[in-house]
């Protein structure tokens, strides 16, 4: 049974993205999978992470000195680290498993750098860079981008631009560049995560948490029509003739012209016969 969409997210996604925590965001996406979590008690597990780094402070730091002190005490002291050998294991995308165990994803491992982060002073935010999430750190003399993920170094543009020769981007231009380095919303931050479970669970043949991942993103991207031909296939898949039937007429009314529009009409058919059959 689907966990139901938390008001208490959909008010956090609405509202001002300076307002909101991240961290808080992160942990009710994982309440999907744990209904029972307890996020106050969780982020009060990243607030005694910030008080423990702030007393490590000089009372004359700045924010080079803050950031270092930060990755010492997160990655040296209390070991947090990417999760290398267990990349896909889904406890790597739910925030308070990441808090436990000290290991997860970059996403997971930004969110908590920038949650601590911010407690200290920094001027951080979330960067849904390709194929691997970012913090940007705004300082007096400039930009600072750092990879939680890789234990928190700092990485220019020619690194940057690496990385995208490496994926299937490649290079790309300045301005491009500079574009795909603004600040991740609240939302599109959500989204990328639960993104991350529905592939994770995909990948496994785990239908039904797949499902659980694609209620909540039709929810957190209602205008996203892509998500809502996925769940339509979920649903096709567990047997589920008139939700998946429902989805599919839904997607599309909205994208009548989609590169897919032929094959998910034959579909459609095919579904219509099924669902005659059990009348």
């Amino acid at each position: 049974m689907v966990a139901r969409f938390p008001a208490r997210l959909g008010l956090l996604l609405d509202a001002d993205p300076a307002s909101v925590r991240l961290a808080e965001v992160a942990l009710l996406v994982a309440s999907g999978a744990r209904p029972d979590l307890d996020i106050d008690a969780q982020c009060t597990l990243l607030d005694e992470i910030a008080d423990a780094v702030r007393s490590r402070l000089p009372d004359d730091h700045d924010e080079q000195v803050t950031v270092l002190a930060l990755n010492a005490y997160l990655f040296d002291e209390l070991g947090f680290e990417g999760a290398q050998d267990d990349y896909q294991d889904p406890r790597n995308s739910h925030l308070d498993e990441v808090i436990a165990r000290r290991r997860g994803i970059p996403i997971t491992l930004s969110i908590l750098y920038i949650d601590v982060g911010r407690q200290l002073g920094l001027d951080l935010e979330g960067v849904a860079f390709p194929g691997h999430f970012l913090v940007r750190c705004d300082m007096a003399d400039g930009i600072v981008i750092i990879d939680p993920y890789g234990g928190g170094i700092t990485l220019d543009r020619d690194d940057l631009q690496a990385r995208l020769r490496e994926s299937r981007i490649g290079e790309v231009s300045d301005d491009a560049l500079d574009e795909m380095l603004e600040p991740a919303s609240p939302r599109g931050i959500a989204a990328r995560m639960l993104r991350n479970l529905k592939a994770v669970h995909l990948e496994a043949k785990r239908f039904e948490p797949a499902l659980d991942a694609l209620e909540w993103l039709v929810s957190v991207l209602p205008d996203d029509d892509s998500e809502l031909r996925d769940r339509g296939r979920i649903y096709d898949r567990l047997d589920c003739f008139r939700p998946a039937l429902s989805d599919y007429m839904a997607y599309l009314e909205r994208s009548p012209d989609a590169d897919d529009a032929d094959s998910i009409r034959g579909r459609i058919v095919d579904l219509q016969r099924s669902a005659a059959r059990l009348n």
